[in-house]
């Protein structure tokens, strides 16, 4: 990455948006996530209130534009730095074609992009997220391994964090717990752990509070970390001391569920359909109504990225893509099951990331 010229890692994405730009009838994009900039160079700055952006044209001259605060390796890019006293959308719309149109990702703040188009108003802005969207939904090689070593991590980290849980312990002391695991793998949490005992699981997205944890209790511990710019996310769903009668066949529902969407996934099935075999299970069952999110999510570099695996999302899937595949059951006041992998599509399948049991069992 460091050098005088790009690694042909980021060469090669580069060249993949620039191909989806062409697609849309565009030479030129103004790139501002610093998450994308930094999967399309190598440069990872955090801008807070100060203009970052990376300039993309179709024809390979690139321009950073950059404030003299920031600090970053020595790339072969063209630079232009600024300081806080510049009026830097004058220097932007300088460099930029005036004569074209304009992408542009959807994370630009408003004050800049309604400043710039105040400066060039003969060029149409078009919102070409998914030109980078759409290249970083394909992990390359470098990047499956990283997923992998990410969900080899948190695999590790469940089968402690479970064997650690007792009765009579706190949400919260687990999920301390579990951020100390991932402190010691030299990693941290990709997103706030959820851990939800009893009543609590009936809300997919409750946070960890001083519940204490009781014989008979569901445990659902959804958690992943970020490791070397990756995440990881799985979802287990335990019983304390022993299994629910009532419950525990819900659970084995899940886990069919989950089991059911993978076993279909495949270059060229589409999202809507694995949402709708896993929903379709659960629905027979008499438990539809108490499926109330989409079946998974994308996921790499941020825990939840564009694209997902919802009714709604009648793209097919591809070679390459990461995302998870969740389907729940949620009874309000009672109980609550979650089961969740993640899986990386290989050319004529899937390959589960998780390796965890998915089964239910007592721990506690």
């Amino acid at each position: 990455m460091r050098g005088n010229n790009m690694n042909q890692l980021y060469t090669d994405r580069l060249a993949r948006v620039c191909s989806r730009l062409r697609e849309q009838g565009l030479t030129q994009m103004i790139v501002s996530d610093p998450l994308s900039i930094g999967y399309l160079t190598g440069v990872w700055i955090e801008p807070y209130e100060r203009l970052f952006a990376f300039y993309i044209r179709t024809d390979g001259k690139h321009i950073f534009f950059l404030n003299n605060l920031f600090v970053i390796p020595d790339i072969d890019v063209t630079k232009v730095w600024m300081s806080d006293t510049d009026d830097c959308i004058g220097i932007v719309a300088s460099h930029v074609d005036a004569g074209s149109d304009m992408g542009i990702d959807k994370s630009w703040p408003a004050r800049f992009l309604l400043d710039l188009m105040e400066r060039n108003p003969g060029v149409r802005y078009v919102n070409s997220s998914a030109c980078v969207d759409q290249v970083r939904s394909i992990k390359d090689e470098y990047e499956k391994e990283k997923m992998r070593e990410s969900s080899r991590i948190n695999d590790a980290c469940m089968e402690k964090a479970a064997a650690f849980v007792k009765e009579g312990m706190t949400e919260k002391e687990c999920a301390d717990y579990i951020r100390s695991l991932y402190k010691e793998e030299g990693c941290e949490e990709g997103f706030e752990t959820i851990i939800s005992f009893g009543a609590n699981a009936a809300d997919p997205h409750h946070e960890p509070d001083d519940t204490v944890l009781k014989a008979g209790d569901c445990i659902v511990i959804d958690m992943g970390c970020r490791k070397d710019g990756y995440c990881s996310d799985m979802t287990r769903t335990f019983f304390c001391k022993k299994e629910d009668p009532e419950y525990a066949p819900i659970h084995d529902l899940v886990r069919s569920a989950n089991e059911k969407a993978e076993s279909l996934i495949r270059p060229g099935v589409r999202f809507c359909d694995l949402d709708k075999a896993a929903r379709d299970l659960i629905t027979e069952a008499g438990y539809g109504e108490y499926f109330n999110h989409r079946l998974g999510h994308s996921i790499g570099m941020q825990d939840h990225e564009p694209g997902d695996v919802s009714l709604a999302n009648t793209a097919v899937v591809e070679e390459g893509m990461t995302f998870s595949i969740e389907p729940g059951v949620y009874l309000p006041g009672k109980f609550g099951v979650r089961v969740e992998d993640l899986i990386l599509v290989t050319q004529d399948g899937c390959e589960v990331l998780n390796k965890v049991d998915k089964h239910w069992k007592n721990i506690g």
